[in-house]
């Protein structure tokens, strides 16, 4: 950063006269360049800045305290934001105005002072305006051990916000490696093809970003060795993948929001900077959210936004359409996405949550130092003799992910994963190269040959003679009398007529029973429909 010198060297005689008063100085030098450097000699002193600083306002100090904490800069939008602006003004208006006798603002009372200087600096979003401290300047305010309310200054590196209290943090909401099981299941429906089993477009992207899939497609060496993988380590591959994404935009999968237009965010940058934050938090410490997006709001609340832009995105909110432009939805849009960022922390088994009581909007969380233990093979596979299988979430997922390659998907109950076999699962098992005889040497196998003899049965017929019965939903037409049948099969309904079941019923063709019912009439017989 500039230092004293540097900051004042275009400011004119008359701005150091006014600096200089503040400081209890009368400056000899009757030359810019001359009182410059009289001055700065005089104020890079420790008693000089420790006198000055003793008489500044408490709004200045605690804004000097903020730029402090900062290591001494911060982006002027977000300064400003907070303390106010500096008048821009000649010399001759700034004698007729005296800005430094009536500041509008904390950052004028600062700059007045030389504790404020403005410069543009090289950033990660590009060349910047910055309010900063100059550097020498900065160096002696540091070796002060001023408080702010009794409190020493806090470095940016202690963690934002404060612990929770026992009402935040009243009902936990514990991590779990659910993620797993979801992505186990969802990855098995995609190998059949079902790609619209899920509508939790988090977890597309989420195996997308960790190679998994491609377009839908399950990757087979990826996916094998993720799924074979002891659970923690999954997880941790998981929350890798996530981690270092560049694809994985949060923004654009809030629910409550909705994004448009072709404006780029930068979800990488923005992750690894709320990650820092999060991670200066203690572990296994519950820590308040609301005070940790309050501090987040005061102190960086640009930490998503190119030099504090809030105009240029095009985002509305998913209720009513409304659109969200300006600072003044920052909650809406910018602390929404922390909370979902650390909903996803959860949601990838790091952080406990917890809320006033159950229902209620999380108010807490608590950093993991590990991720969760969960022993595979304890659980167990159960085969009934009517074709459902249950599948414990404990059991090894490469094992589930195999099996469920030829059942129907029926949901969970508790930690049990349900299945059912049937013709049409066994026949899509069969389009991928899959034998029924497979499938029942791995219920075998991994149920100690327990599997009930009905089902053995049912799946060597198959595997011999394909599907030997067939339900269907049929539309029937009944008549009185033979007679009646005989008549309608001969008019020309009868194209519309299929299979005949006996004297006095008939399948109707799908989506003839209008021209039937015509014909019907037109022999001089009311039909009625039977729901």
């Amino acid at each position: 950063m500039p230092d004293l010198h540097q900051s004042l060297l275009t400011f004119d005689l008359g701005h150091l006269h006014i600096i200089a008063g503040f400081w209890g100085l009368e400056l000899e030098s009757t030359d810019s360049d001359s009182a410059l450097e009289e001055l700065c000699a005089s104020l890079l002193d420790l008693e000089a800045v420790t006198e000055t600083i003793d008489i500044l306002p408490a709004e200045a100090r605690s804004a000097l305290n903020v730029l402090v904490a900062s290591d001494g800069k911060m982006e002027w939008s977000i300064f400003a934001r907070k303390y106010g602006e500096i008048r821009e003004m000649g010399a001759g208006r700034r004698d007729r105005e005296r800005p430094h006798i009536k500041p509008i603002s904390t950052a004028e009372i600062l700059f007045y002072r030389a504790f404020l200087a403005k410069a543009f600096f090289d950033s990660g979003k590009g060349a910047q305006e910055f309010a900063y401290i100059p550097e020498d300047l900065l160096e002696i305010v540091n070796e002060l051990a001023f408080q702010e309310n009794g409190a020493e200054i806090k470095k940016v590196s202690e963690p934002l916000g404060r612990s929770a209290t026992p009402v935040e943090k009243a009902h936990e909401i514990s991590a779990t490696d659910h993620v797993l099981d979801d992505a186990t299941t969802y990855l098995a429906a995609l190998r059949m093809g079902k790609t619209d089993f899920t509508s939790e477009k988090q977890l597309t992207v989420l195996l997308a970003a960790a190679k998994l899939i491609n377009k839908d497609i399950p990757q087979t060496e990826a996916v094998k060795k993720f799924l074979e993988a002891p659970r923690p380590e999954a997880l941790h591959m998981l929350f890798q993948a996530w981690l270092n994404s560049q694809t994985f935009d949060e923004l654009r999968l809030i629910p409550s929001i909705i994004c448009e237009g072709e404006w780029k965010n930068q979800p990488l940058v923005t992750r690894e900077f709320l990650m820092d934050l999060v991670n200066s938090i203690p572990q296994n410490k519950w820590w308040s959210l609301p005070a940790f997006l309050r501090a987040i709001k005061e102190k960086f609340p640009d930490f998503q936004r190119p030099a504090g832009d809030y105009d240029s995105w095009f985002i509305k909110r998913a209720a009513d359409g409304q659109f969200l432009r300006g600072f003044a939805y920052w909650d809406s849009v910018d602390g929404a996405l922390v909370k979902y960022v650390i909903q996803m922390l959860h949601w990838l088994g790091k952080v406990n949550l917890a809320a006033p009581e159950e229902g209620k909007e999380v108010t807490a969380f608590f950093l993991l130092s590990s991720f969760l233990s969960t022993k595979e093979e304890r659980g167990k596979i159960v085969v009934a003799s009517n074709g459902k299988i249950s599948i414990s979430r404990y059991f090894s997922r490469a094992v589930r992910y195999q099996i469920s390659r030829f059942c129907e998907w029926n949901g969970e109950k508790g930690d049990d994963y349900l299945y059912s076999v049937s013709a049409q699962s066994l026949r899509q098992a069969g389009e991928q190269g899959l034998k029924a005889e497979q499938l029942l040497a791995m219920l075998a196998k991994h149920t100690n040959g327990a599997v009930p003899p009905a089902m053995v049965k049912a799946l060597k017929r198959w595997e011999q003679h394909g599907a030997e019965a067939r339900v269907e939903n049929l539309l029937v037409l009944r008549v009185s009398r033979p007679e009646v049948m005989e008549e309608m099969r001969s008019s020309k309904a009868g194209k519309f007529l299929g299979e005949l079941l006996s004297p006095t019923a008939v399948v109707v063709k799908s989506g003839a029973i209008g021209k039937v019912m015509a014909a019907l009439t037109e022999l001089g017989l009311i039909a009625e429909i039977k729901e």
